[in-house]
């Protein structure tokens, strides 16, 4: 065999190494760059689906909606403010979630905690317009989860939420000689509760305060932080306590389908002397979230997981053993209410059912109006406000002001059923001047736009 057979078979294993070397760097070449490849696109949706985008690239090949467009349209809508005729303004201020409010007793103030550790402080005659200008105060290492002005309007109790304790907070005019409030803390009681704080108010008669936690106690202080008593409710925990506008009362609900109230007594010489049961609200078929005294706490009013609220006679002698009157129940028709409150004079209440509000107008068989997704978040706190013209509600970062249209509604027909029976000519001329106010105050609410409110 001469050299050139030799060598045949050498050029033949060389040329087919060569073809497969070509082969796989062919294979490779085309997997690694051909952006229209099936398995080159899944790559790239998963490492931009991380992301949370799709890349152009890949999207302007395929000629339809992108994958970006079919993301966003998963996306939960963007909620929309609210608004409505009744709706006098919006207070904004708070970075965090607003956990409490309260108004000062002479009408004048209102105060705003939040979890952003700062409590905001605004006035009340600025409700209905269109900015509104408040007063902050930094909270030190810890918010406040319920806030409550003292008598006098100058101070300030809030419950801390981390370190379960009470401080007191001083509001003075600033020492730079200007006209604004300043806020300082001034003093914190001894911690006596295991569990979160939920409710805290100061007596009307500046007497004694309470804190009431999720547990099932209640205590009650001095305002200089000296322990008074302890309440235990036996509830397996509470939902709502409070204490009644008067001072008079302390209540509490929880577990169990009734509102246990307790008298809390004082000697002559305005020395406490005992905590007392007084009445139970019964009637529920299941545990009450929340309930509300009317400001002379001759009425009450109660919300239940049974998906009905109930207005109360309490105006009643019960130390003779007499018990509450059951003057209405009512059938709700949203879901989860969890928060009821009862107008100062009784004749009207709100209900919020997580992100919306009913509002009654007394024993009438249906809601006078309701308010749907006033927040994008579920409502924290519910009041009328100290001379029954707002219906005030927090839920997220802000709060919202509504006026009390229901309430002059009722106050009408009351005026307009008394005066049928007015049986002097004093008494038919007092009733006709308070019928005339309340429209005229009606009259001036649908005839502007107020805050983010329309008129009609």
């Amino acid at each position: 065999m001469d050299k050139t057979e030799q060598s045949i078979p050498v050029i033949a294993v060389t040329a087919a190494l060569g073809a497969v070397l070509l082969l796989v760097f062919l294979v490779f070449n085309a997997f690694k760059t051909k952006p229209d490849g099936k398995k080159g696109k899944q790559v790239q949706e998963v490492e931009d689906e991380g992301n949370g985008h799709v890349s152009k690239q890949n999207d302007s090949k395929k000629g339809g909606m992108k994958k970006g467009n079919q993301k966003t349209s998963k996306k939960v809508a963007a909620f929309t403010p609210f608004t409505h005729p009744w709706l006098a303004g919006t207070l904004k201020g708070h970075a965090g979630r607003v956990l409490s409010f309260d108004f000062s007793m002479n009408g004048k103030y209102f105060v705003s905690t939040s979890d952003d550790r700062v409590i905001l402080l605004w006035s009340v005659k600025e409700f209905c317009q269109k900015d509104h200008k408040y007063i902050r105060a930094n909270v030190t290492y810890d918010s406040v989860n319920q806030v409550a002005f003292s008598p006098d309007s100058k101070a300030l109790v809030g419950s801390l939420a981390s370190e379960n304790g009470i401080r007191v907070f001083r509001m003075a005019k600033r020492e730079d000689g200007s006209s604004n409030m300043g806020i300082t803390e001034a003093q914190t009681f001894p911690v006596k509760h295991n569990a979160e704080i939920i409710a805290m108010r100061i007596a009307a008669n500046g007497r004694f305060l309470i804190t009431g936690s999720a547990d099932t106690t209640i205590n009650l202080w001095t305002p200089k932080g000296d322990h008074l008593a302890k309440i235990n409710t036996n509830q397996m925990q509470n939902s709502c306590c409070r204490l009644s506008p008067c001072g008079r009362f302390v209540g509490s609900s929880g577990f169990t389908p009734d509102v246990k109230v307790w008298e809390v007594c004082f000697d002559k010489g305005d020395n406490f002397k005992e905590v007392m049961r007084a009445f139970e609200l019964k009637g529920h078929k299941a545990g009450v979230n929340s309930f509300d005294f009317n400001n002379d706490s001759t009425r009450m009013a109660s919300v239940s997981k049974d998906g009905t609220w109930k207005l109360w006679n309490t105006d009643v002698n019960y130390q003779m053993g007499q018990d509450p009157k059951l003057l209405f129940t009512g059938n709700l028709t949203l879901a989860n209410p969890h928060h009821i409150a009862l107008s100062p004079d009784g004749r009207a209440a709100a209900i919020a059912s997580d992100t919306n509000i009913a509002l009654w107008n007394g024993t009438a068989s249906s809601p006078d109006a309701v308010f749907e997704n006033v927040f994008p978040e579920e409502i924290s706190c519910l009041s009328f406000d100290t001379l029954n013209r707002y219906v005030v509600a927090s839920g997220g970062r802000h709060i919202q002001i509504i006026h009390n249209v229901t309430g002059y509604k009722a106050n009408i027909e009351e005026f307009e059923a008394k005066l049928k029976e007015a049986k002097t000519a004093s008494l038919e001329e007092r009733l006709k001047k308070q019928i005339a106010e309340k429209r005229d105050a009606l009259n001036e609410i649908f005839s502007k736009v107020n805050g983010d409110a329309k008129s009609n």
